[in-house]
């Protein structure tokens, strides 16, 4: 436990909310506001915590650390699940707290109105005259009839928070769920969560109707989808990233979009983020394109707070803290 006669400073890069709220938790705290998009965020001078999440600068950080940075920060809480976007000397030699895991709920939720869209052609659907009504009309009923997602196959890659709930929610709809991921299962593990493990995500590309990216970005996953891993795409398959542009080779993606292996794709990220101007996703015909927007919902910021209150209270009193940082799994 701490010697509660040193205040400690700690520095809030995350917003005002979340300032509000450690206030009131220990008069012997001293909250400090900053702007992480400022070109230096890791100037935080004598501060003993940092709150701090995802830039541009911090994307753009130096290899080393630079004569600005405290290197006797004890604690640092970064908003994001991903930890890709910082420096190595940022989270190595204190303890390293994250968002794992805080908008689960908002990024199942996006999956499973892409999956729908898809299934039933959603797009397709514009402002009708009376002559359209008709036409449409007519092809649904006789030609093509609308999908549904029940009895349809999702696939997920990775079965973390995010992984878990999009699961909860595709059973609803009477799907079934396959699941690869790099840690083994515990005995009986998959049966209590009613999830198929595969083995490898070739075989997974190769039975999803629907497949969802929501893995960490490591050494290990970069790039991990590949031409080797698309070529095995059942076809008619639907791809949705939610998760980190860099999981996908882009130039391989947009070759299976093209001959037909890969029916659709849903992209909520990319590498960069924004793509380049004149990128060929923001006009290729199948691919659905959105900027980042997954994790929003009404209810993250708080959840964040309430997370980092109560890893605050742990910290004060010595305990261990939620949602921390495992370096050598890279998440």
């Amino acid at each position: 436990m701490r010697d509660a006669s040193v205040p400690l400073t700690v520095i809030n890069q995350i917003g005002p909310e979340i300032g509000k709220l450690l206030t009131g938790l220990d008069h012997h705290v001293r909250v400090i506001t900053q702007n992480r998009d400022v070109p230096d965020p890791w100037n935080t001078g004598t501060a003993d915590i940092l709150l701090t999440g995802p830039s541009v600068a911090w994307r753009n950080a130096p290899a080393s650390p630079p004569p600005s940075w405290n290197s006797s920060l004890r604690w640092v809480q970064i908003a994001s699940a991903g930890i890709d976007g910082f420096p190595e000397w940022l989270l190595q030699g204190r303890e390293i707290t994250t968002g794992r895991g805080n908008a689960a709920g908002p990024i199942a939720e996006y999956v499973l109105l892409a999956l729908l869209a898809q299934a039933k052609r959603f797009e397709t659907f514009k402002p009708l005259s009376p002559e359209d009504w008709v036409q449409q009309a007519s092809v649904v009923k006789h030609e093509t009839p609308l999908g549904s997602l029940a009895g349809q196959t999702l696939g997920l890659a990775g079965y973390g928070a995010i992984g878990q709930e999009i699961a909860r929610l595709a059973r609803s709809f009477g799907m079934s769920v396959l699941v690869w991921r790099r840690s083994t299962w515990t005995d009986g593990e998959a049966v209590r969560e009613d999830v198929q493990p595969v083995a490898d995500l070739g075989t997974l590309f190769e039975r999803s109707d629907h497949l969802v990216l929501a893995l960490p970005l490591t050494s290990e996953t970069d790039r991990i989808v590949g031409a080797a891993v698309l070529a095995r795409a059942k076809p008619g398959l639907h791809l949705v990233n939610v998760a980190r542009g860099k999981l996908i080779d882009e130039a391989a993606l947009l070759s299976s979009l093209d001959h037909g292996r890969v029916a659709a794709a849903t992209l909520d990220v990319t590498a960069p983020e924004p793509p380049p101007a004149g990128h060929p996703f923001y006009t290729h015909p199948k691919i659905r394109l959105t900027p980042h927007i997954s994790w929003s919902g009404p209810d993250v910021l708080a959840s964040l707070g309430q997370r980092i209150t109560r890893n605050f209270e742990n910290f004060l009193q010595g305990q261990p803290l939620e949602a921390r940082l495992d370096l050598s799994r890279g998440y």
